[in-house]
């Protein structure tokens, strides 16, 4: 009997040709399943093999279709969306809440900057930056200490003889014709003497002997803390510039670098700057008080010129209306005198002094000073007003550095 081409080779070792690839390629004909394995040719028919891992350089390849929860889930979208709500308005409140204490640690800083330039000069010399923070800072301490042992008890006895000669000073105004005119009018100067012999000043600033106590002892913490951080800074500010460093890309560290730098430098020049207009506003002003026959006073009138000077804008002005008063009560020409030299020097610093000053470390327009002063003022009173203007200068910085030649390589 013949055999057929199909069964040449099927058994095993005759020896038949191999079969040729299109054979073996052609697709067999479907044996009917029978016999004991028909069952299981079935199940295998019918069930899906497990998937492969996918290839992890094919991923990505094509599109993804894939579905999240919280994309098909209403309940899920409107509940991820009212814990972030909740989770950005704790934040939010719980920095208004401490937002004083920002101010204060803001505040520290800059002092800090301002006296980083002495450290790096003593550090340069070979003394550990400790010794040297401590020699600023022992300096610093004797400075005060001096100042205010020499300052305090003339000025304190000068304010008080100021107080009690207050209400007769008062009424020797009404010598002026004008002034007697305005006088009978509104009896604006009775009033004001029984406001300072009545004890109503103390209540009127400070809600009684309480606010008073409280006032004070709000300074005194607040002025401890600023100290405590400041010195803490000033001892770690090369590794607290280091950390600030490590929050930027590896790429881009010494461009942020340069920009802090920068940044740290102008913020300092400005509390030193701010540190010699105080100095030569309070030198001058006892020195003419002095000459023009007010040296009972001309202490106490300095040391409130030099308060008066911390406050952006308004305290020069303010300063030169406190002191014409007082000259005003003694005669008509030294009150002239006295707010024509005032007037003269508030332009002159203004103009000369100010910009000398700053032209070299905050190089902040005019208009942005007077917006950033308002601001900070408005928003967080006297601490604001005298953070807004380095702030400005560093954002100012920040915007010649970063954002236009960013805007320019578009």
């Amino acid at each position: 009997m013949v055999a057929q081409p199909d069964e040449v080779g099927d058994a095993p070792g005759d020896g038949g040709t191999e079969p040729t690839p299109q054979a073996a390629a052609a697709p067999r004909p479907a044996a009917t399943p029978s016999g004991p394995r028909g069952w299981l040719h079935r199940m295998r028919r019918i069930t899906q093999p497990t998937p492969a891992d996918p290839d992890p350089d094919a991923v990505g390849a094509g599109p993804r279709h894939e579905v999240t929860l919280g994309r098909r889930s209403p309940f899920a979208i409107g509940f991820f969306i009212t814990l972030g709500a909740l989770t950005a308005f704790g934040l939010v409140f719980g920095l208004y809440r401490i937002s004083y204490v920002v101010l204060l640690v803001m505040l520290a800083l800059y002092l800090a900057l301002g006296l980083n330039p002495l450290v790096d000069r003593l550090s340069a010399t070979g003394l550990r930056r400790g010794f040297s923070v401590f020699l600023v800072a022992l300096g610093a301490l004797a400075v005060l200490a001096l100042a205010f042992w020499a300052v305090l008890p003339v000025a304190y006895e000068q304010i008080n003889r100021l107080l009690l000669n207050a209400p007769s000073l008062l009424q020797e105004l009404r010598a002026n014709p004008q002034i007697a005119e305005l006088d009978a009018r509104y009896d604006g100067i009775n009033r004001v003497s029984n406001f300072l012999t009545s004890g109503e000043l103390l209540s009127g600033l400070f809600g009684g002997l309480w606010g008073a106590g409280q006032a004070v002892a709000g300074l005194v913490f607040s002025t401890m803390m600023t100290i405590t951080l400041m010195l803490y800074i000033l001892a770690s500010m090369p590794t607290f510039t280091d950390a600030m460093l490590e929050l930027a890309p590896a790429s881009r560290r010494p461009r942020v670098r340069y920009l802090t730098r920068e940044m740290f430098r102008r913020i300092g020049g400005y509390v030193t700057g701010l540190f010699i207009i105080i100095t030569c506003a309070a030198t001058v002003a006892f020195l003419f008080l002095t000459i023009v026959g007010l040296g009972q006073y001309a202490l106490a009138l300095a040391v409130v010129v030099a308060l008066c000077a911390v406050i952006p804008l308004i305290g020069s002005t303010l300063s030169m209306i406190i002191v014409s008063i007082v000259a005003f009560t003694f005669s008509p020409t030294q009150g002239l005198v006295t707010l024509a030299f005032f007037l003269t020097y508030q332009q002159f610093d203004n103009y000369f002094i100010q910009p000398r000053v700053f032209q070299r470390s905050v190089s902040v327009p005019g208009p942005l000073v007077i917006l950033a002063a308002v601001c900070g003022g408005l928003l967080y009173g006297l601490l604001g007003a005298l953070l807004a203007i380095p702030s400005m200068a560093a954002l100012m910085l920040l915007y010649r550095e970063v954002l236009i030649p960013e805007l320019n390589r578009r």
